[in-house]
């Protein structure tokens, strides 16, 4: 017996509840249509999501040259000393089979003689990096939501945000063992709240880069699933590690577009304004040194020299073979007079990717029974202190399968989903003072960027945390007289995974990967992951 999947007075019962419409959530989708019905939660219209927007491609191991020790030890290189080896060659394990997965779903990679084309990029020992041209995200995307709509046991519901998931102690249910049991959720066309009762819940919800003022994320990176998570009970780690994607286009109408690293994997040269080459005295690997060193030799670079950017020159490449490869980024850049065949692009480090997160194990558990975490949202050891540039999107496949594959072999254990409370929105009123909202957001990204950014301090921290814990309380008590709002849900989230984050980087005494702290530049002999778990 499955649920039905129906709306009543409110309410929405269904098998599987996924909260999220990326890369992660729509290949679980796939994966367990088989089993019943499945809600996909989207915030917006169902691809505008970061996998929508990846440009560069996905790591597997794919050529006759390369191997799966070659690319966990990559992988581990660019983790600095904090990925769970076990995760690591878990995920690459699966990485030719994933790729096969999409291939079979349709996706269209880019070919070179009749053969896919691969790509290198920072940190990987080999050409591994599989891609449609520079938009393979778009290319996966698309061709995944295709088949999620074609099939009848998946219901997207578009313009949906979740507002907190529904647990049984939660319920005042304690004398049952906690579990999560659904999710409420606001109906962004309806402005109303309503409930969702599943067997299993699913975070496919991205990462949290919205919390920073420059952010190369969509919109709806707001830190969701994290903060949903904590609030019912779940641990998250490691997430002092945010990396900062070292070249977003740095134009005055430019809403932060990211230059992909497969420039730099072809040939692209990183110079200051007056045209010197800065990469190979920062490290050996210069441009193709991982994402948290290049990022950090830009940052210096700019306060050292009182300097708006930096630039990146592939214009010694061919006219051809730049248009081919790079089309998207060709004629995005022409919009703004930029030609790169001629013209080195002015560019500047943007928070790009949330390397910790809800704590994980293989089968993507969180430790709340009934609920898992895939994708940016989950912290499955894969990256540790830096994430190795398209490693992500594979994660996203890896984990969504071994999610399915868990929910599969439990599936027979539960009973189905049951009808639950409504929301209460009895004392609360419309708010007529979002002008409070607006000067929160933009103080909390501020802060952010300026005290926890890519250089730190205890000093910058403690001030950060200090106003974090104040904006945390008059959000709350907003939250608390108001009804929730679009806006309001992703500022309470955002402001809790910005003491996380602030959390973890206090705890972090070294610097390591993508967090480098003034008072600690040395590594520890000894580290371990940052794990931290609610009271």
């Amino acid at each position: 017996m499955t649920a039905d999947n129906q709306h009543t007075k409110g309410s929405i019962a269904t098998d599987i509840l996924i909260i999220g419409s990326g890369a992660a959530g729509l290949s679980a989708a796939l994966r367990l249509a088989d089993l019943g019905k499945v809600t996909v939660l989207s915030k917006a219209e169902v691809t505008e999501g970061s996998t929508f927007y990846a440009q560069g491609g996905i790591a597997a191991v794919l050529h006759k040259n390369d191997s799966v020790d070659a690319h966990v030890t990559d992988t581990l290189i660019a983790g600095g000393g904090l990925c769970d080896e076990q995760a690591v060659r878990f995920t690459v394990e699966h990485s030719t089979e994933a790729i096969h997965w999409l291939i079979d779903r349709g996706v269209a990679f880019s070919k070179q003689d009749q053969e896919y084309h691969l790509t290198r990029e920072g940190g990987h020992s080999q050409r591994r990096i599989i891609h449609s041209d520079d938009a393979t995200g778009k290319e996966v995307s698309t061709t995944l939501v295709a088949a999620v709509k074609a099939e009848p046991n998946i219901q997207i519901l578009e313009h949906y945000i979740a507002v907190d998931l529904i647990t049984e102690h939660k319920l005042g249910n304690t004398a049952h063992d906690n579990r999560c049991v659904g999710a409420y959720v606001l109906n962004l066309v309806q402005d109303k709240v309503e409930t969702i009762s599943a067997r299993f819940v699913i975070l496919a919800t991205g990462g949290a880069s919205k919390v920073y003022l420059y952010t190369s994320n969509p919109d709806i990176a707001s830190g969701d699933g994290i903060a949903m998570a904590w609030r019912a009970g779940c641990s998250v780690a490691n997430l002092e590690f945010n990396q900062f994607h070292p070249t977003c286009l740095y134009h005055p109408a430019a809403r932060s577009f990211l230059i992909t690293e497969a420039l730099r994997g072809e040939g692209a040269i990183l110079r200051r304004p007056n045209g010197e080459r800065f990469m190979p005295e920062y490290d050996e690997r210069a441009e193709l040194a991982s994402r948290d060193i290049v990022a950090q030799a830009i940052d210096h670079e700019i306060k050292k020299f009182g300097i708006d950017c930096v630039y990146l020159d592939i214009s010694h490449q061919d006219p051809d073979f730049i248009k081919s490869h790079f089309p998207t980024i060709y004629n995005k850049l022409l919009e703004f007079g930029i030609d790169m065949t001629k013209d080195a692009i002015p560019v500047v480090p943007a928070a790009h990717y949330t390397c910790g997160g809800v704590k994980v194990n293989l089968h993507s558990q969180t430790d709340l029974p009934g609920l898992y975490a895939i994708g940016e949202v989950a912290c499955t050891g894969l990256h540790g202190a830096n994430r190795m540039a398209s490693n992500s999107l594979l994660e996203c496949l890896v984990f969504a399968q071994a999610a399915a594959n868990d929910i599969k072999s439990n599936w027979h254990d539960l009973t189905p989903p049951r009808i639950l409370p409504a929301w209460d929105e009895s004392q609360v009123t419309d708010s007529d003072e979002e002008v409070i909202l607006n000067h929160n957001w933009h103080e909390l990204r501020q802060l952010m960027w300026n005290y926890v950014g890519i250089v730190r301090s205890d000093k910058r921290l403690q001030r950060a945390l200090r106003r974090i814990e104040l904006l945390k309380q008059e959000i709350q008590e907003y939250y608390a007289h108001f009804k929730v709002s679009n806006d309001l849900i992703e500022l309470r989230n955002l402001v809790l995974v910005a003491e996380l984050i602030v959390l973890c980087a206090l705890a972090r005494k070294e610097s390591r990967g993508l967090h480098y702290t003034l008072d600690y530049p040395e590594l520890l002999a000894e580290t371990k992951e940052t794990h931290i778990a609610p009271d």
